[in-house]
């Protein structure tokens, strides 16, 4: 008996000794075994607003990529990136340990999107392992430019990843209307016509559907299954008339803009600006709409990338997660509705303002509309005798401008001529 009571009160200590420290720390990380060791004996730890280890988290970013090289961590600090700020300011809040470093793997760092140079975002998801604050989004943001705000941080499950979860992506293009006007008409008084506009939406809605994008990034080719893409929707958002707020912003001139926004699984390198770029050329008549189709075919095609300028994120759908997490009332599902005054009111005061401001200050839409007879966007001798039988007497003659369209003489227009709304 003696030796039963003996073993059985003994147990218990030698079984959380032996455990493996792997399983000790998982434990530890839920609270179980750290929680009972501060209560079993010793001094007990005074309780304060950090947790104890660091534990998965989920950040909302909206930001304007204006003067930074994409959003992806570079470890050449003469590259400025939106990481490298989130992470600096992650450090200074002591939002995660020191011993984390620079280093992403420690932090289980991952982003939702990966945004180009000069690309913004209104909607931005990265997740990392780091401590629960009190007042952590106002902690980061004091650490931030104004151009980088958090809007938001949840919790999520330990084996959260972004590509299990995010099931599509939505990205908005802001660009004035004269993109898609006839060669006589591109100026800044442009406004686009109802008919121009219909031939632009029905352009975009070639790309609806699965294809093979392999055209629309480099380095890809046919037989990749990773060219394979599902466009959900491809349509114009929104047509308004806005003024450049910057005091050399073409003398406070009215221009026209139009919102392109689409949807799908996922996107590759400049895969958007092409496909913009391309039914630029189209709707201009540099190239015929089948180009479209052929672009969707084996053979190489020179398409040209729209501007990088107007690019930005809109929104990550966390459909995955919040399909199996969001409403099984413990875990709290990744929907921003709390935060969406504040994202709208960035988007509108800082990414479009910026966007507006830029493109009637320096015009980078308007250089590249002239670079687009430099391209041939064919790819097969069959397709250049083609365009060279009809679609190519479309194309404008070399030198027949009358002037630089960005010259401020205004070009009559047609009185009847209405304005989208």
């Amino acid at each position: 008996r003696v030796f039963q009571q003996r073993s059985s009160k003994a147990v218990p200590a030698m079984a959380e000794s032996v455990l493996p420290s792997a399983k000790r720390s998982r434990l530890d990380e839920e609270g179980s075994p750290a929680e009972a060791q501060a209560t079993a004996g010793g001094p007990e730890k005074p309780k304060t607003n950090v947790s104890s280890v660091p534990r998965k988290h989920v950040i909302l970013l909206s930001f304007s990529g204006s003067g930074y090289f994409g959003m992806q961590w570079n470890p050449d600090t003469r590259f400025r990136t939106i990481e490298g700020e989130l992470i600096q300011a992650l450090q200074k809040a002591k939002a995660i340990p020191d011993y984390y470093g620079g280093d992403l793997g420690k932090m289980h760092f991952q982003r939702c999107s990966r945004t180009d140079k000069n690309v913004s975002a209104a909607r931005q998801l990265v997740t990392l392992k780091m401590f629960s604050l009190d007042s952590l989004v106002e902690k980061l943001n004091e650490h931030l430019p104004s151009q980088i705000r958090v809007m938001g941080v949840k919790r999520v499950t330990r084996g959260f990843s972004f590509k299990k979860t995010c099931w599509h992506r939505t990205y908005e293009y802001l660009l004035p209307s004269y993109a898609f006007a006839p060669f006589h008409l591109t100026n800044l008084d442009y406004r686009i016509s109802d008919e121009v506009l219909s031939k632009v939406k029905e352009v975009f809605q070639l790309y609806v559907g699965t294809h093979n994008f392999h055209n629309f990034t480099s380095q890809k080719a046919f037989k990749d299954p990773s060219a394979i893409r599902q466009m959900k929707h491809f349509e114009v958002k929104q047509c308004f008339v806005s003024r450049g707020t910057c005091d050399s912003c073409s003398a406070g001139r009215e221009v026209e803009f139009l919102l392109l926004q689409v949807k799908g699984q996922s996107f590759m390198l400049h895969q958007i600006r092409k496909m913009i770029g391309l039914v630029i050329a189209v709707v201009k008549g540099y190239c015929p709409v089948e180009s479209v189709a052929r672009a969707f075919q084996e053979p190489k095609m020179d398409i040209p990338k729209a501007p990088g300028l107007g690019l930005y994120l809109e929104n990550v759908h966390m459909d995955g997660y919040n399909r199996r997490y969001g409403g099984d009332g413990i875990h709290e599902p990744l929907e921003w509705s709390a935060m969406e005054e504040q994202v709208a009111s960035f988007k509108r005061d800082t990414i479009h303002k910026n966007i507006i401001d830029t493109e009637l200050k320096e015009f980078p839409m308007m250089e590249w509309l002239a670079t687009l007879k430099v391209h041939d966007f064919l790819s097969t001798v069959g397709a250049r005798k083609e365009v060279e039988s009809g679609a190519s007497e479309q194309a404008e003659p070399t030198g027949t401008r009358e002037g630089s369209p960005l010259s401020h003489g205004h070009t009559p227009l047609p009185p009847s001529l209405p304005r989208c709304q």
